[in-house]
């Protein structure tokens, strides 16, 4: 195919993206990469391992844990290969993983900890904070069926968002299990617990009597068994009040009581771990639609933007491997949703200044020979952790600090003929407009003295 490249009058092509994917410019793409950087970090503190998986995987190892007409496989983007095969666009991290450790279970030992930051694609109605391509930052335990492993994912949340500058948020916890041991009370049978917990996970969002409506509209439940379902879920109070009313309530009920003592347990150790009490709440209304889950689960919500729903949810998947393996690897894990997140953040006008410029210093250039200098200069600051751009042109010196703020550095280090021959250097502090002449010698600490300074 021959494409002419340099016909003026061929027709342009609109510069155009699909509905539900964005560019990202470098006043986003900087601290969006912040913000991985300092999640990496927290997963790593734990000694959680980082994996990557395909973009692309057969469309029968995706749908292997996703019930038939789910929507989650009604918005995968899937298509046939050159190869003929059937194939789609990973809609989670999740689903990867499990085959992931089916395949090489032997090799990582077991419990294996990873996390995984990677995009994924979905098909849906694009809103505030979602898109059809977006990054999740996953994090999980294969391998372990302790309750250890259950109550360090909410541990991990915490961290996470503390050390992302968020002070008000709440890790909203349940157990499947409870759910399952009142459904087993009320003589439903198992297939009618997914419905139910699909309807269930609306009751934020559509109110009681919605979700009654719709339970008993399967067929399967009676009036009086969805409102049992809703009086449980509704229970409020402190953790250790609604904890009382679980032990009151269901008290000979073995298989609810596994999933209330792992409550207990959850909320104790937290606590005697150091985390403040309001980061964690029991709610018996998470419960997470997806059918792959089967213990504790999770939703993060912030305090000061419930609207834009959860930011970081997961729980525990103890069957998720059972179409690839006959092996038993029980995992627990949560996702950050960074592109959510990130509108969550700017809302709440905490990202910070916008910059374009990963580095904080620019340094200019006035004379044409000197570029040895100039560059010696920015090697010096950057074998000392400091970032810094020389200007790639000798143009005026108005022109390149306008472009210094413009792009959003800190400092401009400035030398001409008249420096050059001093052995000085002019500092400029663009932020609060002052310069300052340096001892060429000392320009590279104070640099670091200004930067510190500002934090």
């Amino acid at each position: 195919m021959f494409i002419n490249v340099g016909n003026p009058m061929a027709s342009l092509i609109e510069p155009r993206t699909l509905k539900g994917f964005r560019d990202f410019l470098p006043e986003l793409m900087i601290p969006r990469e912040r913000l991985m950087e300092t999640t990496r970090h927290i997963f790593r503190s734990y000694g959680f391992a980082p994996i990557d998986t395909p973009a692309l995987e057969l469309t029968e190892v995706l749908l292997a844990k996703v019930p038939d007409g789910a929507e989650v496989g009604k918005q995968m983007y899937r298509f046939t290969d050159n190869g003929g095969r059937d194939v789609a666009l990973r809609f989670d991290l999740t689903v990867p993983l499990a085959r992931f450790v089916s395949a090489h279970a032997n090799a990582l030992g077991l419990p294996f900890r990873r996390y995984h930051i990677g995009p994924v694609w979905r098909g849906e109605n694009t809103q505030a904070g979602r898109y059809r391509e977006f990054t999740q930052c996953d994090f999980d335990t294969i391998g372990s069926l302790d309750p250890a492993a259950d109550i360090e994912i909410v541990l991990v949340i915490c961290d996470l968002l503390t050390a992302l500058g968020i002070e008000r948020f709440t890790v909203c916890v349940n157990d499947r299990r409870i759910l399952n041991g009142l459904l087993q009370e009320l003589g439903l049978p198992e297939e009618a617990s997914m419905p139910i917990l699909r309807s269930l996970d609306k009751l934020a969002k559509i109110g009681s009597e919605a979700v009654i409506a719709e339970m008993v509209a399967d067929g399967q439940v009676s009036p009086g068994q969805a409102a049992e379902v809703i009086a449980m879920a509704s229970t409020a109070g402190s953790n250790d009040e609604v904890l009382a009313a679980l032990q009151q309530r269901f008290a000979g009920n073995e298989a609810a009581m596994i999933g209330v003592d792992g409550l207990r347990l959850l909320v104790a150790t937290a606590r005697t771990a150091g985390i403040d009490e309001s980061h964690i709440r029991v709610d018996l209304s998470i419960c997470r639609g997806l059918d792959y889950y089967t213990g504790t689960v999770y939703e993060t919500f912030l305090t000061d933007l419930p609207g834009i729903g959860s930011v970081c949810s997961g729980g525990r998947y103890d069957d998720l491997t059972g179409r690839y393996t006959k092996q038993s690897l029980p995992g627990v894990g949560a996702s950050l949703g960074l592109d959510r997140l990130i509108a969550a953040m700017e809302q709440l006008d905490l990202m910070g200044p916008a910059v374009a410029t990963a580095a904080p210093v620019l340094v200019t250039r006035l004379e044409a020979g000197r570029l040895g200098d100039y560059q010696a200069i920015a090697r010096q600051l950057r074998a000392l952790g400091v970032g810094a751009d020389v200007f790639p042109d000798t143009k005026k010196l108005g022109h390149q600090l306008a472009y210094a703020e413009r792009r959003g550095f800190r400092v401009a280090l400035i030398a001409g003929s008249q420096e050059f021959e001093t052995r000085t250097w002019k500092l400029k502090d663009l932020a609060a407009r002052t310069e300052t002449v340096v001892p060429a010698d000392q320009v590279v600490q104070a640099v670091r003295r200004l930067l510190a300074q500002g934090g």
